[in-house]
């Protein structure tokens, strides 16, 4: 048995950059076991298997330790592969059903636009006690959705952020999310879950579903610029259109390539 595989560079403009994601299209689904072996095979942040349902396609996505409810860049290369790559379906547009609902990508470009659910952070009284100690620096605020979102009063401080990655593993929430206002674009910001695998995410489009409602809102403005910080670094085009958001985003592909089952 073989199985295609592609990796893709998400949120980026040229190789080398961006969020690489590993995607896999299946024609039945492998048990779950098979599928979260090969993402830790792959040792990627995520990697997105999909399955084609007449005009729609299900879409998941593992870490190299679980399976994840939404991941903006692997979604985005998956629609990658299939509008650009493999060409599977005319038009500009793609249809997933997922654990999060229903997600649309739609080429514009050379972006794909994301629609994802927002996210919006709401007041957090009591951060877990590991959450200052593993960041190594104290926010200037604390709110929370599925993630902490740390806010920081300058953007350097979020570049020279060098986290204790044992600590924030220990905490109640998916992820931390740090932020703040940037010279060259509306916001920063970084993304840390090592108790799901991935200690920095390089560009992350799940946690930009509460990053743009709040500086949506702080900024008034619905339309933003936002750069990732991390080593690798991203660009991302984002909207707040209320109940969703829509996050948009460059992909080229790296490699492509057959798993083989012997």
């Amino acid at each position: 048995m073989e199985l295609p595989i592609y990796q893709v560079d998400a949120f980026a403009s040229s190789l080398f950059r961006g969020n690489p994601a590993a995607v896999c299209p299946l024609e039945e689904w492998l048990p779950d076991e098979t599928l979260q072996a090969i993402a830790a095979e792959n040792n990627l942040s995520e990697t997105a298997f999909y399955l084609r349902k007449g005009d729609r396609y299900d879409l998941r996505w593992f870490t190299p330790a679980v399976e994840v409810d939404l991941c903006g860049h692997a979604t985005l290369a998956a629609a990658s592969v299939i509008l650009e790559v493999r060409r599977e379906t005319p038009g500009p547009r793609v249809v997933f059903d997922s654990r999060s609902g229903e997600l649309v990508v739609e080429r514009e470009g050379e972006l794909y636009a994301l629609d994802f659910p927002a996210r919006p952070p709401g007041p957090c009284q009591k951060p877990h006690p590991r959450l200052e100690i593993g960041l190594g620096a104290k926010p200037s605020l604390v709110l929370a959705a599925q993630d902490y979102l740390c806010v920081f009063e300058r953007e350097e401080q979020v570049r020279e952020l060098n986290p204790d990655m044992r600590a924030l593993a220990g905490i109640d929430l998916r992820g931390v999310i740090a932020t703040a206002s940037g010279g060259d674009c509306d916001f920063v910001s970084r993304f840390f879950a090592p108790g799901k695998g991935i200690p920095e995410d390089p560009v992350t489009g799940s946690s930009h579903t509460t990053l743009i409602p709040y500086w949506s809102k702080r900024l008034g403005k619905s339309k933003l610029f936002a750069r990732q910080v991390s080593r690798r670094g991203g660009e991302l085009w984002c909207e707040n259109r209320g109940a969703r958001v829509r996050i948009a985003g460059g992909a080229v592909q790296y490699l492509e390539g057959r798993i083989r089952f012997l």
